[in-house]
């Protein structure tokens, strides 16, 4: 008996660091910088140790980020169903520990970013800067909470870049630029769905503060921006970085994919196609991450 339960402790507090951490989240955020570094790097000179530290500096990062986002937004989170559970608003884990635990992983984080090159650490520091500083407080009053977001969230595909050349230029700039204008219509995509959630907790992340066509058109027009931003280098004038007219269609594909449903919710202007649209976003940001590295590989 003694054993079972501490087995299911064991089996509570990982589940709760994976939640606080926001798991799924972190991962999807390390993947994007690892495509981003393999994109930077010279593929028969690839250094798994800077990958390792890239791995550990960016899931401690972004965890780090999400923990101080919910200790800030504990009681936000007791309104809402789908954040009520999580350890800090359900009581299981204290806020001090939590704090504790967000350091810990921040200087850890930084540490491992640093050991690679200071532009990088100094890249992952604005983001956790950003991220607990601007957005999270801007989240109650203001939809533009959704465009200073963009900024941290935007940095982990740009990151690996540059911890692959030590170096900021037009390359980083345009994997940044991609990940910026996405997070528009995948976060407006949220917004739409949680709508009334986050209405009770405090929340408004629509543009037009409403589920309207004018939020739905604006959704449209940040995706076809995101679709024209990802073809930039097939046009050769993004530097070192590029992509062959196969992968160009590709990425055309997929964006048109997302797009189609962005349409169908200015059309329809119902939860479902939102959801359908979230969904896509994700598969879109996926794909072209995939895309790009393939594509540089078979070049």
């Amino acid at each position: 008996m003694e054993q079972n339960n501490i087995k299911h402790k064991k089996h509570t507090l990982l589940s709760d660091f994976k939640e606080i951490t926001k798991f799924g989240l972190s991962i999807s955020v390390m993947i994007s910088s690892v495509a981003g570094y393999l994109l930077g790097a010279d593929l028969s000179k690839i250094d798994y140790k800077i990958l390792f530290l890239l791995i550990v500096g960016g899931y401690c990062m972004v965890g780090a980020s999400n923990i101080y986002n919910q200790i800030i937004e504990i009681e936000p989170d007791k309104i809402m169903k789908r954040t009520m559970n999580r350890p800090l608003p359900a009581g299981r884990m204290k806020k001090q520990y939590a704090f504790y635990l967000a350091v810990l992983l921040t200087v850890i984080g930084l540490v491992a970013l640093y050991a690679i090159n200071p532009k990088t650490a100094l890249f992952g520091a604005i983001s956790i800067f950003l991220y607990v500083s601007a957005y999270t407080p801007m989240k109650p009053v203001s939809p533009i909470s959704v465009f200073v977001g963009a900024f941290p969230g935007a940095i982990p595909f740009m990151l690996g870049w540059v911890a692959a050349t030590n170096h900021f230029g037009i390359e980083a700039g345009i994997l940044f630029l991609i990940q910026f204008l996405w997070q528009f219509p995948h976060f407006w995509a949220i917004g739409w769905l949680q709508f009334e959630e986050y209405k009770k907790a405090g929340f408004n992340m629509m543009p037009t503060m409403e589920k309207n066509k004018k939020a739905s058109m604006l959704i449209i027009m940040y995706t076809v921006f995101m679709i024209l931003a990802s073809l930039l280098p097939v046009l050769h004038i993004t530097g070192q970085l590029y992509l062959t007219p196969v992968g160009a269609v590709l990425v055309l594909l997929s964006g048109l994919i997302m797009l189609y449903y962005a349409v169908q919710l200015h059309k329809n202007q119902d939860d479902k196609t939102a959801r359908k649209l979230m969904l896509s976003s994700v598969l879109y940001i996926t794909l072209i991450q995939i895309i790009f590295v393939v594509d540089k590989f078979l070049h």
